[in-house]
């Protein structure tokens, strides 16, 4: 990632993609370069456009589904509604928690 991300810097600034470019960057960032990888990253990006590939990019990630759960709740009559049910639920653990004490023996019997 960091091979792509130093790639996407050298080309948003207008420079060309070369190996040179993203090792510069890297070393700048204190990081060492893997010739292989950054090689790699250079000949994937050749001859393609950067602002194309992000524009493509954005598209395709917005059909990800980002399983969000469910919603906040409003503000209003269902915050204190909400409160109290954590409340009941500690009791309901407390009582369970009293009663698989002993488990049906004790340790000495």
């Amino acid at each position: 990632m960091r091979y792509v991300a130093a790639a996407l810097l050298v080309g948003l600034a207008g420079g060309d993609v070369t190996a040179a470019a993203i090792e510069k960057i890297l070393k700048a960032a204190g990081v060492d370069a893997d010739s292989a990888e950054v090689e790699k990253v250079v000949s994937e990006l050749a001859g393609k456009n950067l602002e194309e590939l992000l524009a493509e990019g954005k598209e395709k990630i917005s059909s990800v589904p980002c399983g969000g759960g469910a919603a906040a709740p409003a503000a209003g009559g269902a915050a204190p509604a909400a409160a109290a049910a954590p409340k009941e639920e500690a009791k309901k653990e407390e009582e369970e928690e009293e009663e698989d004490d002993d488990m049906g023996f004790g340790l000495f019997d």
